[in-house]
């Protein structure tokens, strides 16, 4: 999606300190797939971002 020369740039602004790719995206959905009392939650795969930095 980003330029490749821009990738150390961009996930320096997130505190895990990388970029996310499609594997953190389909972790998370696996988990609130398998989690079945985990109800109405908002799950953040930002690599903390939504946190601060």
């Amino acid at each position: 999606m980003h330029a490749p020369e821009t990738h150390s740039f961009l996930a320096a602004l997130h505190p895990v300190d990388r970029l996310g790719d499609i594997a953190d995206v389909v972790d998370a959905v696996l988990y609130l797939d398998s989690a079945g009392f985990v109800t109405g939650e908002i799950l953040h795969v930002d690599g903390g971002q939504s946190a601060g930095h």
